[in-house]
């Protein structure tokens, strides 16, 4: 941009003015006068050439720096102008795009209706966004997302277009790895739950006359054996040779991995050879494997159903399947059983709540996250607080946790429901960042089959990022009961890598498994949570006394905090100053709250009392 001298300036016009008066005006005093009215202009021209140089310079200095390219083009869309950014992105340089159209670098994956509206909205609104594909130098295609804005002259008639084009190919790759990531299983690339659900429910619609579904759900007794014996990664190797093997043995059926040990088969016949059929598949997947030279047979559990005879509903039939598999590990293990209704009378209650959890999990308006908060026990200081689920049953009012969750747990919605709990309490922390609320940690507790499937670093980084967050703000919670789950494997590495990327964790109920110590020493953590167990009965409990104050001791040697759970009462807060525990959660300060009255409760009750306590603290 070359630069320009404004004529709206009165020096300058003075100057145009007092020219012609150098030459013309009588008496060599008033030219003189004259002269240095024209000095005077000139010297304010020369300024303003001087500043938009300037201004052109940071301009280009400042496009140049650009990570996305722009693109300055005429009214015909022929490239005037590049920034380096564009190189970078496209391959081409600045001599070889000057003077081309910016079409030559379109895609060719854009109809002629797109590239119509596309040209009637940039030049009837003078502006266009969105996404569009291009071509790099050397042919390979790539995703751009591209705002263009027209730019006019006096008459109002489009003379350059500006273009800001930024390259989304990265962005699309993660995408579509989430998207992978969401119906295939990461460790055997066979289809996940919810996939096997959308492929139950295709097969289902496209039965024809004569035609059944036989479907098994088989399980792998003793993995955890394999795991302590051999190791987990040689575990994973066998769970994907025995699901190579598997899809082998059926194929043109569809084969898939619920999670953990437990794989789904559903083939379409016209053969009324259940029972056979069944039978074949334990013959051949029980055949010997070969791990580290050594031959192991495969114990396996198995419940199977039928359909249409067994149901028309994908839903159902994954009941029925679970049903028939639990029903055969409760006579032992190394059984299969086939489905019966007296299986479906037996369960009815709790199949139906299963279902009713199923339904709230795509609804999403049934499920509530409530809030206990953490606290200093001598200052009230708030020091963190746990999210925990509520579920609202649209008929049966408030569901207990304890009566819902050991369901989820049993029929494969934990790790849907644990995703769910992840997702809203990252999207209230975001919320709370822009209150009055205190900043301060959120806890979630976290399942096995979250941990097993793999895929809740994928999820955890994916909310830090919708919603803005450090990893420090949102904590990991385990129970020992999780750390023991044989379908979780070796933690440790685990573990290392989320708080390598900034997660606190914590043990949850510590005191009520039985390696507390040998967990400490092994796993890296931050936190452990005393069991209220413990606490119920102090300070009268001369055992329990001994066993917190040991806790304490031995917690602040390792460099770990405690949070003390279940405090109710005064003695119970004294005792635990006393003993120097720094943080404790309970009823004496709160019970677990929805969102709504605990942000009402801190900012009109919590925080003066807070300050009170802080200030007899000091005194």
């Amino acid at each position: 941009m070359w630069p320009y001298v404004s004529l709206n300036r009165p020096l300058v016009w003075a100057a145009l003015v007092a020219l012609p008066a150098c030459i013309w005006i009588p008496g060599v005093a008033m030219r003189m006068v004259a002269a240095g009215v024209v000095a005077i202009g000139m010297w304010d021209a020369w300024r303003q050439v001087l500043t938009q140089r300037q201004r052109a310079r940071l301009s280009q200095d400042a496009i140049s720096l650009a990570g996305d390219a722009v693109v300055v083009s005429d009214a015909q869309n022929r490239v005037l102008a590049v920034n380096p950014a564009f190189t970078e992105i496209t391959g081409f340089t600045s001599a070889e795009i000057i003077g081309r159209q910016l079409e030559t670098l379109s895609a060719a994956r854009h109809d002629k209706a797109f590239y119509q509206k596309f040209w009637q909205t940039l030049r009837t609104t003078g502006r266009w966004e969105g996404e569009m594909w291009s071509r790099r130098k050397h042919g390979d295609e790539y995703p751009e997302w591209v705002k263009i804005r027209a730019v006019t002259d006096k008459r109002g008639e489009i003379s350059h277009f500006i273009g800001l084009y930024a390259d989304i190919s990265a962005q699309k790759a993660r995408e579509n790895d989430l998207r992978r990531i969401g119906f295939e299983d990461p460790l055997t690339g066979l289809p996940n739950r919810r996939r096997l659900h959308d492929l139950m429910a295709s097969r289902l619609r496209h039965l024809r006359a004569g035609e059944s579904l036989d479907m098994a759900l088989i399980d792998i007794d003793g993995l955890k054996i394999v795991n302590d014996s051999f190791g987990v990664e040689e575990g994973d190797r066998l769970l994907g040779r025995f699901a190579q093997r598997l899809a082998g043995h059926v194929a043109g059926s569809v084969v898939g991995r619920l999670g953990g040990d437990e794989f789904l088969v559903i083939r379409t016949t016209t053969f009324d050879d259940h029972d056979d059929w069944m039978a074949g598949l334990r013959e051949h997947m029980c055949r010997p494997f070969d791990i580290n030279q050594q031959t192991l047979r495969l114990g396996l559990t198995m419940g199977s159903c039928r359909a249409p005879e067994d149901g028309r509903d994908s839903g159902v039939l994954f009941q029925r399947l679970e049903s028939a598999l639990y029903s055969a590990k409760r006579q032992g293990r190394n059984h299969s059983l086939r489905f019966r209704p007296a299986l479906d009378q037996q369960d009815n209650p709790q199949l139906a709540l299963v279902s009713d959890l199923r339904a709230a999990l795509v609804a999403g308006d049934q499920l509530e996250l409530f809030y206990q908060s953490q606290h200093h026990p001598a200052t009230g200081a708030l020091t963190g607080m746990e999210a925990l689920i509520r579920w609202r049953h649209p008929r049966d009012g408030m569901i207990s946790p304890g009566d819902f969750i050991p369901l989820a747990e049993r029929h494969g919605l934990m790790a849907e429901l644990g995703s769910w709990v992840v997702e809203k309490a990252c999207a209230q922390q975001a919320h709370w960042q822009n209150t009055a609320m205190p900043d301060t940690t959120v806890w979630v507790n976290i399942s096995a089959l979250q941990l097993f499937q793999g895929d809740l670093e994928s999820q955890l980084a994916g909310c830090l990022k919708r919603y803005h967050l450090m990893p420090s703000q949102i904590g990991l919670e385990l129970t020992e009961s999780v750390l023991l789950d044989e379908r979780a494997g070796d933690m440790g590495p685990r573990l290392e890598t989320l708080r390598g990327l900034g997660f606190p964790l914590a043990i949850d109920d510590f005191g009520t498994g039985y390696s507390s110590l040998g967990y400490l020493k092994r796993l890296p953590v931050d936190k452990v949570k005393l069991d209220r167990a413990f606490i119920r009965e102090l300070p009268d409990s001369v055992a329990d006394a001994a066993i917190v104050k040991a806790v304490l001791a031995m917690a602040e040697g390792m460099g770990l905090s405690v949070v003390a759970e279940g405090v109710e009462t005064q003695v119970q807060r004294q005792f635990l100053i006393d003993a120097g525990c720094e943080s404790v959660q309970g009823f004496y300060f709160s019970r677990p709250l929805p969102v709504t009255e605990l942000e009402a409760r801190w900012l009109t009750e919590a925080q003066p009392q807070v300050e009170t306590a802080q200030m007899q603290q000091a005194m």
